[in-house]
């Protein structure tokens, strides 16, 4: 499996792709920083983070897209740049029909340091043992990338199953009528 991972930000957003799979080794195929100036008026910004994605998708033909889920921060512009540029990578992504999924950034933390509190020293240097490179990814949104790639391979195969098995099974199954049990003597042991 081929994973783009998303680190979302409007000034610096992370990209890195993994290949591999769940007990075997991973490969780091390309990691990097799309940038944008902080002066740059908010649309052309968010049309450099959709042209930097689009690059990636088209260079690197991820099988899916894994995206840092957004969660709440005190300062709500960054949140809200967070956000745009999240939704740009799912929108990218959809397009061309690929799968996305979202990581909340303790998940990421726990499949690939152990710890959902791990920092970014820990995650960096996890990052460098886990794809057996020379020296860390730079910047921390560059290593958070491959991450959330790896994160993806070894525990969203295993999430997308058993959301697809309970998906299944409500739509097979039945409502369940109960009986009232018989009061009839007869075929009770005597």
């Amino acid at each position: 499996m081929r994973v783009l991972g998303v680190d979302p930000g409007l000034t610096r957003c992370g990209v890195g792709v993994v290949e591999g799979a769940p007990g075997r080794p991973l490969r780091m195929v390309g990691v990097g920083v799309v940038r944008t100036s902080a002066e740059a008026e908010i649309g052309q910004r968010l049309l450099l983070v959709e042209e930097g994605i689009e690059g990636w998708l088209d260079e690197h033909r991820p099988d899916l897209v894994a995206v840092e889920r957004v969660f709440a921060q005190h300062n709500v512009r960054t949140v809200m740049g967070t956000a745009q540029a999240s939704a740009v990578a799912m929108l990218c992504a959809t397009r061309r029909g690929i799968p996305v999924t979202l990581h909340t950034p303790s998940e990421v933390k726990a499949a690939v340091t152990g710890s959902g509190r791990a920092d970014k020293a820990q995650i960096t240097a996890m990052v460098q043992r886990l794809l057996r490179l020379d020296a860390p990814p730079k910047p921390a949104d560059a290593a958070d990338a491959l991450a959330l790639a790896i994160c993806h391979i070894w525990r969203g195969g295993a999430t997308n199953r058993l959301e697809a098995a309970v998906k299944a099974a409500r739509s097979t199954s039945r409502p369940m009528t109960l009986k009232a049990p018989s009061t009839s003597v007869k075929g009770r042991l005597r």
